[in-house]
């Protein structure tokens, strides 16, 4: 028995020392970032731009891998099994961790146990966005033409149980009205629908509806955050508009495989910091539409865990289930 504990301690030192080797020198080789969503998705948006300022940082490439499907879970799965060393960072967003769960019966991991925070980096509302040929120009009207057509107007979204979707179930509950829930496989073919007049109205990211807004192809009528949007700044919420507590917003941060030496961690956030802080980062995604909010990862875990708690009950009044 004495002889088995020894070796236990002697195991236990040399890990800890192998460990610490590691973070010393660390990083010596090119780092992954999986993004589990295709390109030229908001989240693929914010990684290409987080990537390049933190490889200037950390003297080493960060490659971005785009590793999109069943709403994240196939990056997420993949970023989960990767070895804990630091050299594979996953780009997480709210409904990975608040409506995966819920939403899909079999999961091949757990993305709140598979995972240690390392960094939140951006926030962006959603925005209420109709066809000009809507007869509505407030959030008010919207929810009368709703409630004299029950059923009929349609709701656009990037498909079942993502955040545009349940965004909408949310007001749809709130506010007392019937919508048609349409999903389409993307936000921007949603999107592409909604300025054709196939479908009424949406919930879309702010950063993929900028454009738009701005040509007049689309009519904004409210950001959904607890505060008004930075880059809409004109533009009522939805909770000032005659919803109180509405709030939906998407979060994006940075996680590495759970069993990363904390000292890489804390390398790895005070990187991602001073990443987001730069002027260049800030300038892309502010045009884009995000709000910069880095910080430590005591404050991810801390996001994470008021999502799950809003969330559930959204998506168990929703119904949605995806298998």
């Amino acid at each position: 028995m004495l002889n088995r504990f020894c070796t236990v301690l002697v195991l236990a030192a040399l890990t800890a020392l192998a460990l610490n080797a590691l973070a010393q020198g660390y990083p010596n080789k090119p780092l992954s970032l999986i993004v589990p969503f295709p390109p030229g998705a908001s989240t693929d948006i914010a990684s290409r731009a987080i990537a390049l300022e933190l490889a200037k940082l950390l003297g080493q490439p960060v490659v971005v891998e785009n590793r999109g499907g069943a709403g994240g879970n196939i990056g997420g799965e993949a970023a989960a099994r990767s070895a804990p060393d630091g050299y594979t960072l996953f780009m997480t967003t709210n409904n990975i961790h608040s409506m995966n769960p819920l939403l899909y019966s079999k999961m091949s991991y757990d993305p709140n146990k598979d995972f240690a925070p390392v960094a939140p980096l951006l926030l962006t509302s959603l925005v209420l966005v109709q066809h000009p040929s809507m007869k509505a120009n407030s959030v008010q009207e919207l929810m009368a033409l709703a409630k004299a057509s029950p059923g009929k107007m349609t709701m656009g979204s990037a498909g079942s149980g993502t955040i545009n979707h349940l965004t909408g179930e949310m007001f749809k509950l709130l506010a007392g009205v019937d919508l048609l829930h349409i999903p389409y496989k993307g936000g921007a073919p949603a999107l592409t629908d909604l300025i054709g007049g196939q479908v009424n109205m949406m919930f879309s990211s702010v950063p993929l509806a900028m454009p738009h807004i701005k040509s007049g192809k689309l009519r904004a009528l409210a950001t959904t955050g607890a505060k008004r949007a930075e880059a809409l700044p004109d533009l009522t919420t939805i909770a000032e508009a005659g919803l109180p507590g509405f709030e939906a917003t998407v979060w994006f941060g940075v996680l590495v495989p759970k069993g990363t030496p904390r000292d890489i961690i804390q390398r790895l956030n005070a990187a991602l910091i001073k990443a987001a802080n730069a002027p260049a980062f800030r300038e892309r995604t502010f045009a884009a539409g995000f709000e910069v909010i880095p910080g430590s990862p005591e404050r991810l875990a801390e996001m994470i865990k008021a999502d799950v708690a809003r969330w559930a009950p959204v998506v168990k009044a929703s119904g949605a289930k995806i298998d």
